[in-house]
């Protein structure tokens, strides 16, 4: 499968999945009545926060996939991602924005492949 065919599947499935899962969740329960894990049917909500997060966290993924070249980084941002959220995503944005010339454009930290 070509990469290109691999990505709009990819997001075309989590809009899919977050779309009906938020509309399931709608149907238990409406979102201004959500309150956390507190009653029952308020881990409608809180399962489809944790989706977004970690469909989120897929996105910013696809970008780490595209920038690093090897098989050993792409692995270990994917397990520091999945299991530390932000925290591992905003460290990985500050080293490839300390890779980047002081006289270079930012966005060259977001489109140059790393070797």
């Amino acid at each position: 499968m070509k990469a290109k065919v691999a990505v709009r599947v990819l997001f075309g499935s989590i809009f899919v999945i977050l779309a009906a899962w938020n509309l399931w969740a709608l149907w238990q329960q409406p979102l201004w009545e959500w309150g956390g894990l507190v009653r029952e049917p308020d881990r409608w909500w809180t399962i489809a926060t944790f989706l977004d997060a970690y469909f989120g966290f897929i996105t910013f993924y696809v970008w780490v996939l595209y920038k690093e070249a090897r098989l050993g980084p792409r692995l270990a941002w994917f397990a520091a991602i999945m299991m530390l959220g932000n925290l591992a995503m905003s460290v990985y944005v500050l080293l490839q924005l300390r890779r980047v010339a002081v006289d270079a454009p930012v966005w060259t930290a977001l489109t140059t492949r790393n070797a």
